[in-house]
């Protein structure tokens, strides 16, 4: 019982934090790069002190709960929710040491002006989105296939490791 709520915990929190970058990577980049400059960087700046807080926990809770299930289990359900951790761990260091950096720059832009380089800098910004919206994409769809495997016949579908 422990195991499938460790799973669910898994699922809901790696779901949530997938969908929040897809959207984002769907929806807000291309309005970024629809909008004005200046009104770019004010609502980029925005957006990110609502984010902080939400998307690191998402990230946190996504990565512990999959580390967590993989010491719980064995064999192939180890190995897919480790990977399913690791690849949410990816995304928290791409958003830590990629995104996070250039947020800072783009909200002293927001009350300054923008570099000539700007373009650019923004351009990686958009391609550390797409690296940790597909690192997170990825864990959901691993866990999610964790979640649909078929038990055999008279055995758990996630076994434990012995105490």
């Amino acid at each position: 019982m422990r195991i499938r709520l460790l799973q669910g915990l898994a699922l809901l929190a790696t779901g949530l934090l997938a969908g929040a970058f897809g959207y984002g990577a769907a929806n807000l980049v291309p309005t970024f790069n629809a909008v004005p400059l200046d009104m770019r960087l004010s609502f980029h700046a925005e957006l990110m002190k609502m984010n902080g807080i939400t998307m690191q926990a998402a990230m946190a809770v996504s990565t512990l709960s999959s580390l967590a299930l993989a010491t719980l289990t064995r064999g192939r359900a180890r190995l897919i929710a480790g990977t399913a951790g690791l690849l949410t761990l990816a995304s928290f260091l791409t958003t830590r040491l990629g995104n996070v950096p250039i947020n800072g720059r783009i909200k002293e832009w927001a009350l300054t002006s923008a570099p000539v380089d700007q373009a650019e800098i923004l351009r990686r910004w958009e391609l550390f989105n797409n690296l940790r919206t597909l690192t997170a994409l990825t864990a959901f769809a691993l866990l999610i296939s964790l979640s649909l495997r078929q038990p055999p016949a008279g055995r758990k579908q996630l076994q434990a490791t012995p105490a």
